[in-house]
């Protein structure tokens, strides 16, 4: 019977208090959470229940599995506990990132709710998210590391590789250059508030917004809903466009070729009117004027504004349909024209020109011809 009870009694004891303390853990922080709605915390360490319980009964089985005296374990001892040690490494490391993770978004909830300014918000959530991987990577290598020094025959590889790890060193870093030359990119996109999360960008012609940045590429999401991966080293080393670094405010221009003859007043009253009319039309500026003629057109640009890169490509659109609209209704003499009609030149100069019938002989003209010659 002590061999049945003792073995149960373990175990048992070991989950009944993983249980237990997994309990008032969460006890505590739904009432902490109750307590202090605006501190976002508490509430997210709920989220470490798991990860908790996991390492609590994994150290509680650790080092109370060789009281259970059953033969089996006894014969499997080294085994059992090299497989608790990888679990509790293991269980512990999720822990940490949970706990970070916890922390790290806690702040930024609370930083954006107090700040009104988006582009702060975005760059903070740049670099929260870019040191949320650089912890889980730092947590997952030291775990990695922790795990193989558990056993002894690494240990001893551990030991020898010490004399080489600077030439390993050099050859590693030789051959992860590119890899390497990404991982600090990213770190001077993130701390250098170059791009941030959300910022609408132009890269190689294609107009998208910064969807998503890791340590060694970047996700922007175009207008058309498709995704282009781009290493971070692109934004460090070649030019490109960021339409919402410095504000989301944004001037758009509407170019419109017309006749000579087209009614520019009447079209400054009738823009005004379309822009009174459109939503995505913030109110700050527009303008209408010549800006180039050639022999047959006339260059009219409209100036329009909005408030980011959505509704300036929204206003600019409206402008230009509802323009040439109400020209093709009202004045459609203003529209351009393409003469196909034959040239007609003035009387004196159609005098001076040669006549093909003048310069053939007559009938009467031509000699007969014979064949004396």
């Amino acid at each position: 019977m002590e061999n049945v009870l003792r073995p149960l009694a373990v175990v048992g004891g070991s989950v009944l208090i993983t249980l237990l303390v997994g309990w008032l853990v969460d006890l505590l922080l739904r009432r902490a959470d109750g307590r202090h709605p605006d501190t976002p915390l508490w509430g997210l360490l709920r989220r470490c229940r798991i990860p908790l319980q996991l390492t609590l009964c994994t150290a509680l089985l650790r080092g109370s599995y060789t009281h259970t005296r059953l033969e089996l374990i006894n014969d499997h001892r080294a085994g059992i506990g090299q497989v608790l040690s990888l679990v509790l490494i293991g269980a512990s490391a999720w822990l940490v990132v949970r706990i970070a993770t916890a922390v790290v978004d806690s702040l930024y909830a609370r930083y954006a709710a107090n700040t009104p300014d988006p582009a702060r918000v975005r760059r903070v959530r740049t670099q929260v998210t870019l040191i949320q991987r650089v912890v889980t990577a730092i947590v997952a290598v030291v775990a990695i590391g922790a795990m193989l020094l558990t056993f002894p025959a690494m240990r001893t590889f551990g030991t020898s590789m010490l004399a080489s790890a600077g030439v390993l060193g050099i050859v590693a870093g030789v051959a992860a250059q590119s890899t390497l030359g990404n991982l600090f990119a990213g770190l001077q996109i993130a701390f250098g508030d170059m791009v941030r999360i959300g910022d609408t960008v132009v890269v190689d012609g294609e107009w998208g917004t910064i969807e998503e940045i890791t340590l060694t590429f970047l996700a922007v999401r175009t207008w058309d809903e498709r995704r282009i991966t781009m290493p971070v080293s692109y934004f460090t080393s070649k030019p490109f466009e960021n339409w919402s670094r410095g504000g989301a405010q944004m001037t758009g221009s509407v170019f419109l070729h017309l006749d000579h003859s087209a009614p520019i007043e009447a079209m400054r009253e009738q823009l005004r009117d379309i822009l009174g009319e459109c939503a995505a039309w913030d109110g700050r500026d527009w303008s209408l004027a010549v800006t180039d003629t050639t022999p047959s057109t006339i260059q009219v640009r409209a100036v329009v504004t909005a408030k980011d890169a959505g509704d300036i490509w929204t206003v600019r659109c409206a402008v230009r349909e509802q323009l040439i609209g109400w020209l093709r209704d009202h004045h459609p003499y203003a529209l351009p024209k393409v003469t196909t009609a034959p040239a007609v030149f003035p009387p004196d100069e159609w005098r001076r020109l040669p006549h093909p019938a003048a310069e053939q002989p007559s009938d009467r003209d031509r000699s007969p011809r014979t064949g004396l010659g």
